[in-house]
């Protein structure tokens, strides 16, 4: 890794010495590193993995560094090349003995403006977010790197822009299926986004289709995932309880009549600054996949979620918040009513109970899913009485909006499908405070602290008596505190 580091490092350096007669094409470097140290106690409420096969280790030192170097040959065209290690300290890269190679490429992309005209292509593996409202971190549908083309067209200058592409998120054979029949194992998208912009309203709808391949590998890890603590893969996320329980060895949905079906989404952001200093959010997303196959495949179901905040305080900026995502009926066999979706990082207020891009963005939260519950918060967000030093906190309840006889038969079917603390039962809920303190030590450099509480209460025929009175002799409690640096360049 040391190599292929000072290769790439020597590289771009003699970029920015050389030049040609026809052409200078200038690197700029940019990035972030972020170094800390996590104790979380009790990891799934129980302080064992979500299948109760494991016990957790409660404290961790993480180190993250993402160098970034732009290519450019003009001000309309460029190549981003975005490199990443993340790990923890003992292990991969960071171990004293035999350290292995923990680098990936996060981005490589080429971006420019057709000539004369204000379109732009984005071609490659880039950072690609469906639209979602300011107040909410991110998409509940999809917000991940992806390889793919993405082009931005003005319509109206400052008015209308559409934004359409293609991505590939898997390729399970690559250039050859196994055999001379070839089957399904892609998953592809197209996304579309119009987003309009008027004095004091910004409204984005937005669409996606994508086709999914049978015998794609839906089992893949996503690199930002912890299963073991409540992350997922597109296993849980695409498909119903009996697609994912007749999934064979090799990833192919077993329960699937056709080779490929398609998913598609729909939905909204809007914000509403007219009345400014108070201003308003709110999204809706509705998803559906195959649709034409086994009704016992089927997935389809809703999220809205709005929210308010006032900015008019100099010291503090206070935010509410509430959402609503369908919920699983008693019959797993009917398919399954939960919004389907790839990769979330849907939250609010920095929100304990869910993962949405904290500052120390590793072991973190309560990992809840964004579906199948509803709930409210409360945030005061910019708290800032000193000089350098700000706060953030964060209230939030979570209510389960699962029928408990359709979790327990998804048990059945795995114990890993629906997990507790995670997928909450129409009895279940679940509440979480956070504290985040932030010091400016320098422009680019910031002593964070992180602190994390979450109570839940839960129902022992659905998740067992072992988990149950584990979650119960910890208290239903599940609490962190972190502690480190992050520097941006």
């Amino acid at each position: 890794m040391r190599r292929l580091l000072s290769l790439i490092l020597a590289s771009a350096m003699a970029i920015c010495l050389c030049t040609n007669a026809k052409a200078e094409t200038i690197v700029k470097a940019r990035g972030d590193m972020r170094v800390y140290g996590t104790y979380f106690a009790n990891h799934n409420f129980t302080g064992w993995n979500s299948t109760g096969t494991k016990t957790e280790d409660q404290f961790e030192i993480w180190q993250r560094f993402r160098p970034r170097f732009d290519f450019e040959a003009n001000k309309n065209l460029y190549f981003r090349l975005g490199l990443k290690v993340d790990t923890i300290w003992g292990y991969d890269t960071y171990t004293a003995a035999n350290p292995t190679a923990a680098l990936m490429v996060e981005l490589a992309y080429l971006q420019f403006k057709y000539p004369d005209t204000d379109i732009q292509v984005a071609a490659g593996l880039q950072f690609l977010s469906l639209p979602q409202s300011k107040l909410f971190n991110s998409s509940v549908v999809w917000s991940n790197p992806l390889a793919a083309v993405v082009v931005n067209a003005p319509l109206i200058p400052e008015t209308l822009t559409a934004q359409f592409g293609f991505g590939r998120l898997l390729d399970t054979n690559r250039s050859f299926d196994n055999s001379t029949t070839q089957v399904g194992d892609e998953l592809d998208a197209y996304f579309l986004t119009l987003p309009v912009t008027l004095d004091g309203f910004k409204a984005t709808p937005w669409a996606m289709v994508a086709v999914a391949g049978r015998n794609a590998n839906y089992a893949l890890k996503n690199s930002n995932d912890f299963p073991d603590l409540g992350g997922t893969n597109f296993t849980n996320t695409l498909f119903s309880a009996a697609s994912y329980a007749n999934m064979t060895a090799s990833s192919k949905l077993g329960s699937w009549k056709n080779s490929q079906n398609p998913y598609s989404w729909f939905g909204g952001a809007f914000e509403v600054s007219a009345l400014d200093p108070v201003r308003f959010y709110a999204d809706v997303a509705y998803g559906a996949g195959a649709m034409g196959d086994a009704k016992a495949a089927r997935r389809h179901g809703w999220m809205v979620d709005a929210g308010a905040e006032y900015t008019g305080f100099t010291v503090f900026t206070p935010q509410l918040f509430a959402w609503w995502a369908s919920g699983e009926d008693k019959s797993t066999g009917n398919g399954s009513e939960r919004l389907p979706y790839l990769r979330s990082q849907w939250g609010a207020g920095n929100s304990f109970l869910f993962e949405s891009d904290q500052a120390l963005g590793r072991n973190y939260c309560a990992y809840a899913r964004p579906v199948g519950n509803y709930g409210i918060g409360l945030s005061l967000a910019n708290i800032s009485f000193v000089e350098k030093l700000t706060n953030q906190l964060t209230f939030a309840y979570a209510h389960g909006n699962n029928a408990a006889r359709a979790l327990r038969t998804a048990r059945t079917y795995s114990a890993s499908y629906m997990t507790m603390g995670h997928d909450l039962g129409e009895n279940e809920s679940m509440f979480g405070i956070n504290l985040d303190t932030k010091y400016m030590i320098y422009e680019n450099l910031a002593a964070i602290v992180e602190t994390g509480w979450a109570h839940g209460q839960f129902q022992e025929s659905i998740w067992g008596h072992r988990l149950y009175h584990q979650a119960e002799s910890n208290g239903n409690n599940e609490w962190k505190v972190a502690f480190g640096f992050t520097y941006k360049w």
